[in-house]
């Protein structure tokens, strides 16, 4: 087997993206992603951690010149010690047959590579990015279709990253909640109702449901809460106000204005609810390509409506209003929507809620969510001899 990096060869950066192209050809439950999203990850001009970092992939070929596994690894100097007790590099994009030989040599470059680089752990699988994409390896759900920019991963990728000595980090659970009132209202308890229309009658709380007309204010409204209610976590940093405005506009081409919400207090913009159609069920009939025809057959599900199912992004609520029943007041300001007759989307899947962010699971649960797929992040520790220690719980 020989292990080639990837680099700027036009053929192996094809092979790069073919690979898991063939590997699960005859899974009905995954979807191609789209090739310009994993292709951007790895360019410098599309992707800005390439301003903090560095990044490396891997294609591993068999004897008979067959590619047979690929790799990814990475370095982010802005996290790559903070709240870490070693400096800790990344590993991704993992693919491979079932030969555990040949998996153990993937890691064994990218963990040569870290080292390299003074690195003295590495977490994977992980993205060369933001964490909503692209992280952690599916342990539960192979029978459901992954959610947009998730991972959907090989059922013995689970051993083959245990057995080479990767430990668990974390979990993140993928919640699915049904929409429609008939399939929800047996799910929540009376007190949850009662505490939410407590908030939703004072007239001091105003939630409402965002206009594209007015994205700009709501992008300013979004870091605002993300930076009291995120920026103070482990490992993630204050957002300024161009990158909000950015993720407004990368979101505004596929957003539906009833599906996010903010919630007031006092005009104080105190808590959102950000969710989005949930684009893996449109951008499954593309086959990886947004060229023309794969532009009109999304243009058709989106006109027709064929999308069931919404995702929930990102759940924020500024400290010294938690525990007031704003979480649950929120969602059921949503529900005005959710609930008329012959509302399009039917499930949501709240996506990425990390098991050390017990807030985030009991806001789930209290939904009537109950856990779809789970993926694991795991952390390997160049020093065997030292500690292992789990993310903390926030």
């Amino acid at each position: 087997m020989q292990l080639v990096e990837v680099g700027e060869n036009p053929a192996y950066q094809k092979e790069f993206i073919q690979l898991p192209v063939r590997l699960y050809r005859n899974n009905p439950c995954w979807i191609r992603p789209l090739d310009k999203d994993i292709e951007d990850v790895f360019d410098p001009v599309k992707n800005k951690y390439f301003q903090q970092g560095e990044c490396i992939r891997w294609l591993l070929i068999n004897d008979q010149k067959q590619t047979i596994g690929r790799i990814a690894a990475f370095i982010d100097r802005n996290t790559a010690t903070r709240n870490n007790d070693q400096p800790t590099g990344g590993m991704g994009f993992f693919e491979c047959i079932e030969d555990q030989t040949a998996a153990f040599q993937l890691f064994d470059a990218a963990k040569a590579w870290l080292q390299s680089k003074g690195m003295e752990a590495m977490d994977g699988p992980i993205n060369f990015g933001e964490r909503d994409r692209w992280w952690g390896l599916l342990a539960n759900g192979f029978d459901k279709e992954p959610t947009y920019g998730m991972p959907y991963t090989q059922p013995y990728y689970v051993p083959f990253f245990e057995n080479y000595g990767f430990q668990e980090y974390f979990r993140q659970f993928t919640y699915l909640l049904p929409m429609r009132e008939d399939r929800v209202r047996h799910l929540l308890h009376p007190s949850v109702f009662e505490r939410s229309m407590r908030a939703l009658n004072d007239p001091t709380y105003d939630f409402r449901h965002i206009t594209k007309a007015e994205l700009s204010k709501y992008a300013d409204d979004f870091r605002y809460i993300y930076n009291k209610a995120w920026a103070r976590h482990l490992s993630v940093g204050e957002m300024s106000e161009e990158q909000s405005r950015r993720l407004m506009q990368r979101m505004k081409p596929i957003l539906d204005e009833e599906l996010i919400w903010f919630g007031y207090h006092k005009e104080e913009p105190i808590a959102f609810f950000i969710t989005l159609p949930e684009l893996n069920q449109i951008f499954k009939h593309v086959n990886g390509k947004l060229n023309l025809i794969g532009k009109l057959k999304f243009l058709y599900h989106k006109l027709m409506k064929t999308n069931k199912k919404a995702f929930g992004v990102i759940f924020g609520i500024i400290p010294e209003y938690q525990g007031r029943g704003i979480e649950s007041a929120i969602a059921l300001a949503f529900t005005r929507v959710a609930w008329r007759p012959n509302y399009q989307y039917e499930e949501l899947e709240l996506n990425w809620v990390g098991d050390f962010n017990p807030k985030m699971i009991r806001f789930a649960k209290m939904l009537g969510g109950v856990v779809n797929k789970e993926h694991i992040t795991y952390r390997y520790l160049f020093d065997r001899t030292k500690e292992f220690k789990r993310h903390p719980t926030i």
